[in-house]
């Protein structure tokens, strides 16, 4: 029976040459291509015009710069809390690439999520320059972060049983241990942990990111100074978080409204 140009069974896979047939040279390239093709999981071969397409990252290279942005924001960010970063000047990306031991590609990448936090702006052809901040910005935060915060944790005081404000009590312990370190990018971090577990509480992650972002730039120090609070001034602040914890606890709404209104004030 003939089987044609279709191969054996129907396959669609053209049939060996018979012993003794001649193979023409193209063909017989054309064959040593697609198996090295089959073989090595690549599926290419003569034909399929692959020298045009753009070569295909390994997914390792991928994976590592996202991460490696996620790192050097992080360190942006504490260096902004510590100080280190000056309000009013302008650092270039190269420069800080030296500084952190990286490229100048992810620090650029992580300055421009500043720019978006309003951090830091761009300056074109030099870098990006410390936003400049005074004591009124960091009051309106404040007020701000009163209007949103204070009704819903005077909503979970009559809401949230009380063992459940005693399993927040170790956070509120750790900020005053930070506290105590003097420094004031790890008590920046304490902080915002302590709080987002509180409102995380109510279920609203929209309200948890939206205080978080409102939280983190309360903590930029002001200009004419890198770093504006002492360490007696952050363990005052870390104490607060023990006695809202307490307040919340015993249902205390006038003392829990007082004690946000205080530590947000004293903050700023």
């Amino acid at each position: 029976m003939k089987q044609g140009t279709q191969g054996s069974a129907g396959t669609g896979v053209p049939d060996a040459p018979a012993r003794g047939s001649r193979v023409p040279p193209q063909q017989r390239a054309a064959d040593v291509d697609r198996d090295r093709g089959l073989a090595d999981g690549s599926g290419a071969v003569r034909g399929e015009h692959t020298h045009s397409e753009t070569p295909i990252p390994r997914p390792r290279q991928v994976l590592q710069r996202p991460s490696v942005r996620g790192q050097i924001l992080d360190a942006l960010r504490t260096a902004l809390v510590g100080g280190e970063l000056t309000p009013g000047e302008v650092y270039s990306a190269p420069a800080l690439g030296e500084r952190f031991g990286v490229s100048a590609t992810p620090v650029r990448e992580a300055m421009q999520q500043l720019a978006t936090e309003g951090a830091v702006e761009v300056v074109p052809n030099r870098g990006f320059r410390v936003i400049e901040r005074g004591a009124r910005e960091l009051a309106e935060l404040a007020e701000i972060r009163a209007l949103i915060e204070v009704p819903v944790m005077l909503r979970l005081a009559r809401t949230v049983p009380a063992a459940r404000w005693a399993d927040l009590r170790p956070l509120a312990e750790s900020s005053v241990r930070a506290a105590s370190s003097g420094c004031r990018a790890t008590y920046a971090e304490s902080d915002r942990a302590f709080h987002r577990a509180v409102l995380a509480l109510a279920g609203n992650e929209q309200l948890v990111q939206i205080a978080e972002d409102l939280h983190r730039r309360a903590q930029w120090p002001l200009v004419g100074g890198p770093v504006t609070r002492g360490r007696a001034d952050l363990v005052a602040d870390a104490a607060e978080h023990l006695a809202l914890l307490d307040a919340l606890a015993a249902g205390e709404w006038d003392v829990v409204r007082s004690l946000v209104q205080e530590h947000f004030a004293g903050s700023a």
